[in-house]
């Protein structure tokens, strides 16, 4: 009787042990942040080399930008669990337990390879994202149909707004032909409740620092993959938003395509530059660079293992943006200085 009382203690004692240590770290919205770190492109069941460099950076702040996970699938149990391999990562839980997490999903995270408004499972697997990234029970976007949300850190002059759009829950079909992306002229990707929220955040933030993140990429139009132009109005409608709401020093950031560039647009709505940085590949990217027209890249597509790294200089009012692999080593750097449209 002692010792399967002794056995039970040990066991009850093991599990509140190993909850106190499953904690993410938050972070006070008063807090400057200067450092930020983000990828994309993550498979659970693959190693993840990049969590040791990611970690190196010390960073004040991570973000999920997309297929987090390879989940594919309608059965929500599954989903689920490939969600709590990714938690149970040790390399990762070291960088919940010191640094604060934020993100939204891309597809594959999602439920479904390409997916938008019809999956049927868009609600559940809404929850086992945000679960996944502890979200609090009583934040809007429990509550919300889609998983989009805002983030301002710091304050004063030195506060930073992440903007995270959803592009799938409410995303409308997309013809192929020939294995090509037929364009959706009228077809939608946020939604209009989505749209006046981002309106709102967009038009109301006092934040020098702007940072809008999309599982797909928004700048590009000459590659055939998924990617914002598929819905050129939807496109047109985002960056003349942007241009319009006066917000200032606006950044884009994606994932998605297992590759990273920079790119920046420069026309009459952005004489500043409107800058793009794409990071995908924490696990896989592709086996080798191919040819790949982007009107807007800035230096090399790379296709390496990276993540993304946004270092702030409060004091001279400029980011410095990296694309960055093993052993921290840098692939593409790019000064964005603040500014004002």
């Amino acid at each position: 009787m002692l010792m399967k009382f002794l056995k039970t203690s040990l066991v009850f004692t093991a599990l509140v042990w190993l909850s106190s240590c499953d904690t993410q770290k938050s972070v006070s919205g008063t807090e400057s942040i200067t450092t930020i770190t983000f990828g994309s492109c993550n498979r659970q069941d693959a190693p993840q080399p990049l969590w040791e460099p990611i970690l190196a950076e010390n960073s004040d702040l991570w973000i999920w930008m997309g297929d987090n996970i390879y989940g594919d699938t309608h059965n929500m149990d599954t989903l689920r669990a490939k969600y709590a391999r990714q938690k149970a990562n040790p390399e990762y839980q070291r960088l919940r337990n010191s640094t604060p997490i934020i993100g939204v999903w891309d597809d594959h995270d999602y439920g479904i390879n390409d997916g938008g408004k019809y999956y049927v499972q868009k609600k559940e697997s809404q929850q086992l994202m945000l679960d996944f990234l502890d979200v609090p029970n009583n934040a809007p976007e429990r509550k919300r149909e889609g998983a989009y949300a805002a983030h301002v850190f710091g304050s004063g002059n030195q506060r930073v707004k992440v903007i995270l759009l959803d592009a799938r829950y409410h995303r409308d079909t997309l013809m192929r032909e020939n294995r090509i992306y037929i364009p959706n002229e009228e077809g939608q990707i946020l939604g209009e409740e989505q749209w006046k929220w981002l309106e709102n955040e967009l038009k109301t933030s006092e934040a020098e620092v702007n940072l809008i993140v999309s599982g797909v990429q928004f700048l590009p139009v000459d590659h055939v993959y998924e990617k914002w132009a598929n819905f050129p109005n939807e496109r047109e409608r985002l960056l003349n938003l942007i241009a319009s709401s006066g917000v200032s020093t606006p950044v884009l950031l994606s994932g998605d395509r297992h590759i990273a560039e920079l790119m920046k647009l420069e026309d009459e709505r952005f004489p500043n530059g409107l800058y793009e940085i794409t990071s995908s590949g924490l696990t896989h990217t592709w086996s080798s660079v191919g040819e790949e027209e982007n009107r807007f890249r800035i230096g090399e597509l790379i296709a390496k293992l990276n993540y993304g790294l946004a270092e702030i200089d409060w004091q001279n009012r400029s980011i410095e943006f990296q694309v960055k692999g093993l052993n921290a080593e840098t692939y593409a750097s790019l000064t964005v200085p603040f500014s004002k449209n």
